[in-house]
């Protein structure tokens, strides 16, 4: 690894938040956020101001995504989008098109969070904001990481942590550690997992980002537990994660850390109180239409569940579904997490679906993916000259998404 994180910019910004709402720290509560956004996109759109009417409506997107509320934050982002677009903003638009996709691969999306996120990536690129291109190589690399493609992402993962370090970006700099120590984690390295997930901790912290911070004792916890044991400290390091989680209103990380500790009982054998957590995991997630938390819940509750004496044939039953609807979703690690609980609960090997071979291999990243993956650039950050940035036909960016844009 590079060496930490610049001093230069110590405290985590929030670059999401702009114009006239560019003073809102990192660790404002979306509530207020939203409020906010609201109160300002008014007031630009009264005034014709298309520029902050962008600015104002990517807020609200952002806060009501991170909120749950999904419908809503659909259809703020293509406000922002359409108002950037009718402004002749490029930046704007890019930063439009990052929520879009950011969104469209917590709803599972993954095709179109793929071509959304490539799209702002370029449209940045073209307006010269170096910020809006970094966090859309971001949400590809990340993108690719949920779908378990670690070949496809983990050098570009190691390039913007790198690029992040350089420039200072503390936030970034904790999203890339975090990412990096997930894929450890997930292969089996738990130390070089660990390291990494309390040196987010630390930079976090260090940088006042509240959000960061709670991801990364969600790390440490889970390795403590799947490595040491630890049972206690990995449950004392949810409830911190969680305090901070409900002060900033984070919604779906706080369901994702209901769900670790749905993980943490399970494996210390507390299988009643694995089973409650799970429960409201999947409650949680249902109620914000995030289709792979919602599997990940379902996949606790079943093994949970046969743990506490359901019959092996239903057990199998709803683990060859679950197992179908991960696949669906688009995670290439549905099979082998499934077909490990399978194994773990004595039921392996589960049937095959319909038409299918056993051992047939299966892409995790659709075309659209892949050639956005080939294209993400992070050289390109090294330069915030608009002059050295690549011209792409703005035509070609607004015909594409007409469809999304209605």
């Amino acid at each position: 690894m590079t060496g930490r994180v610049s001093e230069r910019s110590v405290r985590a910004s929030a670059p999401e938040y702009q114009g006239a709402l560019g003073s809102l720290s990192v660790n404002a509560s979306l509530p207020d956020v939203l409020e906010e956004g609201m109160r300002g996109a008014r007031e630009a759109e009264l005034s014709g101001d298309l520029h902050e009417a962008a600015r104002c409506r990517l807020a609200v997107a952002e806060a009501c995504r991170r909120l749950g509320r999904t419908g809503e934050a659909d259809r703020a982002w293509k406000a922002s989008y359409r108002a950037a677009r009718a402004a002749g903003h490029e930046g704007a638009m890019a930063w439009a098109l990052w929520s879009g996709g950011t969104l469209a691969r917590q709803r599972g999306a993954f095709r179109l969070a793929y071509r959304l996120l490539h799209l702002a990536a370029e449209a940045g690129e073209r307006g010269g904001d170096v910020v809006a291109r970094g966090y859309s190589l971001a949400g590809l690399a990340e993108t690719g990481r949920i779908q378990g493609d670690y070949a496809s992402v983990a050098r570009l993962h190691e390039q913007l942590l790198t690029e992040a370090r350089r420039r200072g970006e503390a936030r970034h700099t904790v999203w890339a550690l975090e990412g990096i120590a997930q894929m450890y984690r997930n292969t089996g390295r738990f130390d070089e997992a660990l390291a990494l997930f309390e040196e987010a901790a630390e930079t976090a912290e260090r940088a006042e980002d509240r959000r960061g911070w709670a991801w990364a004792l969600r790390g440490i916890a889970d390795v403590l537990s799947a490595r040491d044991g630890d049972v206690e400290r990995a449950l004392t390091l949810l409830l911190r994660a969680e305090e901070a989680c409900r002060e900033i209103r984070l919604r779906s990380a706080l369901a994702y850390n209901h769900k670790m500790r749905g993980n943490v009982l399970y494996r210390a054998g507390r299988y009643g109180q694995a089973r409650e957590l799970y429960a409201q995991a999947l409650d949680e997630f249902r109620g914000m239409d995030e289709p792979r938390g919602t599997a990940l819940s379902r996949l606790g509750l079943v093994k949970t569940e046969a743990r506490l004496g359901a019959a092996a044939a239903r057990t199998a039953a709803e683990l060859t579904a679950l197992r179908t609807d991960l696949e669906r979703i688009g995670l290439l690690h549905a099979r082998d997490l499934v077909d490990g609980a399978a194994a773990e609960l004595g039921l392996d090997p589960l049937p095959e679906p319909t038409g299918s071979e056993p051992g047939t291999e299966r892409r995790a990243l659709p075309d659209t993916g892949a050639e956005a993956l080939r294209a993400a650039d992070p050289e390109a950050l090294r330069s915030a000259d608009p002059e050295g940035l690549r011209a792409v036909d703005p035509e070609g960016l607004r015909s594409a998404d007409r469809e999304e844009l209605r």
